[in-house]
């Protein structure tokens, strides 16, 4: 179990890959984000993108359940106040492999509930060119480690 405790910062964590296909790019989208370029082939290739890329949220998504599998089932985690910035920095395609680091930036315990602490952080998806695709910055609360 990962405690506020086990928190620093400039720490990173990898927390695994995931390589995405055109059907769940496009399955997403048409459920949640069917703007032409993430559903249709023919729009997309005439768009700046020149072809069907991956929603930004579903590029969120994917990194959400790498931190979920990769860090917090194994933590002591408290759920999170909100997050701070998100950026989408290229576009993630199918066949695209994403991998995701968190960075620590900063901790700070609660003076009001002592059971608990902030994280603030900063995850980064690259794509199998080395490339960052999206960041997130935001904050969780994590539970103390409990007194021996």
């Amino acid at each position: 179990m990962r405690y506020f405790e086990d928190f620093h910062p400039g720490q990173i964590i990898e927390l695994g890959s995931k390589t995405v296909s055109e059907e769940e790019i496009i399955a997403f989208a048409r459920q949640f984000d069917p703007q032409p370029f993430h559903v249709d082939h023919d729009a997309a290739a005439q768009s700046i993108f020149k072809g069907v890329i991956a929603s930004g949220w579903h590029t969120c998504s994917m990194m959400m359940r790498m931190v979920v599998d990769g860090l917090m089932c194994e933590a002591s985690s408290m759920g999170s106040p909100g997050l701070d910035g998100v950026r989408w920095l290229q576009p993630v395609r199918a066949g695209d492999t994403i991998s995701v680091s968190y960075e620590t930036t900063k901790v700070k315990a609660s003076a009001s509930r002592p059971d608990r602490g902030v994280v603030w952080s900063k995850w980064t998806a690259t794509n199998q060119h080395g490339e960052a695709v999206c960041t997130i910055e935001g904050m969780g609360m994590f539970g103390r480690r409990p007194d021996a």
